[in-house]
């Protein structure tokens, strides 16, 4: 089902939810990144875990896991959405934006723009006081985008592999 339709250059794009089907397109943008190629694989035989994955979140009402395709039907991008509910700041509930990825090819003609400020909004809709999203350290171009679209580097995150 359609979200929503950007009309950029390049497109329409449409934002829909993520399927089965796609995870394999979800994960090669994954994998697409200098910091996260050899965490991720694109390998058929690899997928397992990925659609596991896949499915957990699909289970949950407070998950949703976004794709945008292109006019060819191709996923040019993702991002994946969590409502949580809390009980700081008054019981605010929070929107989590994680794994925020566009094409390399499409980067600059507006579609992350797009897709955020559609998650910001979807946030609202729910409810959501709050939205937050964490960046690796070392995406200075990427802060610099989040920061031109009003997010505040307020925080510093920390992160225990297990």
């Amino acid at each position: 089902m359609t979200e929503a339709v950007f009309d950029l250059p390049g497109g329409p794009f449409i934002l829909r939810r993520a399927l089965a089907g796609d995870v394999a397109a979800i994960v090669g943008l994954l994998a697409d990144d200098r910091l996260r190629s050899s965490d991720e694989s694109t390998a058929p035989e690899d997928l397992a875990p990925y659609l596991a994955a896949f499915e957990a979140i699909s289970r949950s009402t407070d998950q949703f896991l976004v794709v945008v395709d292109d006019p060819a039907g191709n996923v040019v991008a993702t991002q994946q959405l969590t409502v949580l509910p809390g009980l700081a700041r008054s019981g605010a509930t929070r929107l989590q934006i994680e794994a925020v990825r566009v094409s390399a090819a499409l980067r600059g003609n507006g579609l992350g723009s797009a897709i955020l400020s559609w998650a910001v909004e979807y946030g609202r809709d729910r409810g959501c006081r709050l939205v937050q999203l964490t960046s690796d350290a070392s995406r200075l171009d990427a802060h610099r985008f989040y920061e031109r679209l009003g997010f505040a580097p307020s925080h510093v995150g920390f992160k225990l592999l297990l």
